[in-house]
């Protein structure tokens, strides 16, 4: 631990457009915000080839050149933006105390959590190829499903969220072929009845996904192995949807933060609020629903807002 411990009025915790929106509200509320990029600065979106459903973006734009705008933006109006990652905290007092890098101490009036969540994979070395390659790897068929209009696509998963993206790919891709690795689905039975009638559907039970194929640069096929009767062999395909859930980076804070079931960081609804005074929340750390940078970062301004009232009241 450092000896000398740094004080600050408004600290936010990880990037992505939940972390940059709330640092320039903050920073033009004359807050002072520090902002720690995370382990991964830019947040998911620095995975993502192109975005086109983020609003003023005509021609679109890509995700890692997003962010950086967005954090241009908010060192404009003189948001501190640092690399390094919360290690640990201590929200039981007045003071909200966050180590960084397991060295720096941090004692905040106000702490805004944007560390966002992160999309489960299958970890095939040939799907992390061509995920890193913006090929043809995707874990979000609402961001990219418009890249895969009139092709075939295969999509692996077995709860409502695989169910909701193979539907929605239905309705843009020629076919869609969904993977479900046991016997049966774990999704809501009103979900399951919905892709079983819809007609460019197939769903393959007991299946599972051996390797993504094609010629380096983009998925060409998908090979896999029928469990039932032990072949495998190659479907076509130029895109790979991965739906078997996210996991939110949050672990940090369970000791002192109301989380759901699967990790979510549980607010006040309506508000950005935590159960803890001071403590605020943005983006896809509380939301497993709709997971879109546009609602990230709504819930930065938000959070920068509610910050910014929490630090007037005690005035």
């Amino acid at each position: 631990m450092s000896d000398t411990i740094e004080k600050i009025k408004c600290l936010i915790i990880g990037s992505g457009p939940a972390g940059y929106t709330a640092a320039i509200y903050a920073a033009r509320a004359n807050m002072n915000p520090i902002l720690y990029q995370g382990m991964q600065p830019g947040g998911q979106l620095t995975t993502t080839n192109e975005v086109e459903n983020f609003p003023g973006y005509v021609d679109g734009v890509t995700g890692p050149e997003m962010m950086i705008q967005l954090q241009q933006q908010a060192q404009r109006f003189g948001a501190d933006i640092r690399d390094g990652w919360a290690t640990k905290v201590d929200f039981s007092g007045d003071i909200h105390k966050v180590w960084i890098n397991d060295k720096i101490e941090l004692h905040c009036e106000t702490v805004i959590i944007s560390t966002g969540a992160s999309a489960k994979y299958l970890g095939l070395p040939s799907e992390q190829h061509y995920l890193q390659m913006g090929g043809g790897v995707s874990a979000c068929a609402v961001c990219d499903g418009f890249f895969y209009r009139n092709q075939e696509v295969v999509i692996v998963g077995a709860g409502d969220s695989a169910c909701e993206e193979a539907h929605y790919l239905s309705k843009l891709c020629k076919k869609v072929t969904m993977l479900v690795r046991s016997e049966k689905f774990r999704a809501s039975k009103i979900m399951e009845e919905r892709v079983r009638k819809t007609e460019n559907i197939e769903i393959l039970l007991n299946h599972d996904t051996v390797e993504v194929l094609g010629d380096n640069q983009v998925v060409e096929a998908i090979k896999v192995f029928n469990k039932t009767t032990n072949e495998t062999y190659d479907i076509p395909a130029t895109g790979f949807f991965v739906a078997i859930g996210h996991k939110p980076n949050t672990d940090i804070f369970k000791d002192y933060l109301n989380l759901d079931e699967t990790g979510y960081i549980i607010n006040t609804p309506g508000t950005s609020k935590t159960n803890v005074e001071g403590v605020f929340v943005a983006g896809d750390a509380a939301d497993h629903v709709y997971r879109q940078a546009i609602t990230a970062a709504g819930t930065g301004c938000m959070a920068a807002l509610d910050a910014e009232r929490y630090l007037a009241a005690k005035e």
